[in-house]
């Protein structure tokens, strides 16, 4: 099973640079980096994960720029969004973005993507909440175009562009994997659909008995094997067994938004666990 690393980097947190080449020597095969371009002070829409919204979702940094100044100092590390917010994002512009973050890692980036959940923050970016989920089946879909085609356009009920010409195209062909966030059933079937991989979160359900399932939903769909990475996973290697005897090919651990004498400690303990799953 790989190991992977998320955190909302901040102004306060450890600097990306460093934390990507700790990382690195550390022998973690991913950094995944979320994102939310702002929070609406309204604050009607419940966080999901309970009680007030900790101030980390305030103060993100933005998940491309981070990703670039990890790529500019790593060799092997994968550099991944965990999750781009495609549904508050133009397609053309994303799309070039990731094809030049793809470049200037070497082909090392994984593209992480959601359907978002706080509403007035998508509302701000003109999209509605009731259909973000079509919204981002036609954006992702839109951007393949564009990744794959020197003369790209789409035409769907809420992305239509006549044909474009949009460079670079990415070094990972036919582009980078998308992995798709988010929670049994609807994530699972979007990723299905038109995904790499799923990426759901630990502690949701019964997350563990619902991967065979998704394995079977995906080989009668004719997708063959795509890949799961489990989202704050636990940091235990009993715990992370179960995911893994599964079809979990990835546990991605969770860092505090945290200075570097705090989040360094924790990553050595981390580390650990590679020797411990054998």
């Amino acid at each position: 099973m790989k190991l992977g690393l998320t955190i909302f980097l901040t102004d306060s947190s450890i600097a990306p640079a460093e934390l990507a080449v700790a990382a690195e020597e550390r022998g973690f095969e991913s950094l995944w980096v979320p994102e939310h371009s702002h929070i609406p002070a309204s604050r009607r829409t419940p966080f999901p994960g309970g009680g007030e919204l900790p101030k980390m979702y305030y103060d993100v940094m933005e998940p491309f720029v981070v990703l670039a100044a990890a790529a500019a100092v790593t060799r092997t590390l994968k550099l991944a969004t965990g999750v781009c917010l495609v549904v508050q994002r133009d397609p053309i512009q994303t799309a070039k973005s990731v094809a030049t973050l793809d470049r200037v890692s070497n082909g090392r980036f994984l593209f992480g993507v959601g359907a978002g959940w706080n509403a007035e923050e998508m509302e701000n970016h003109g999209t509605v909440f009731a259909r973000r989920g079509r919204i981002l089946r036609e954006r992702i879909e839109a951007m393949k175009a564009i990744w794959t085609q020197s003369k790209a356009e789409y035409h769907g009920e809420l992305v239509d562009f006549d044909p474009v010409m949009a460079w670079p195209k990415p070094l990972q062909k036919p582009h980078p994997p998308v992995h798709v966030g988010g929670g049994w059933p609807n994530a699972a079937r979007r990723a299905i659909a038109y995904g790499d991989g799923w990426s759901p979160i630990h502690g949701f359900g019964n997350l563990v008995g619902k991967l065979p399932e998704f394995r079977k939903l995906a080989a009668d769909a004719g997708r063959g094997e795509l890949e799961i990475s489990i989202f704050a996973a636990p940091p235990k290697a009993d715990q992370l067994a179960p995911y893994r005897a599964a079809g979990a090919a990835r546990a991605v651990l969770a860092l505090p938004p945290a200075p570097r004498d705090e989040v360094l400690p924790l990553l050595d303990r981390y580390a650990k666990l590679a020797a411990e799953l054998g």
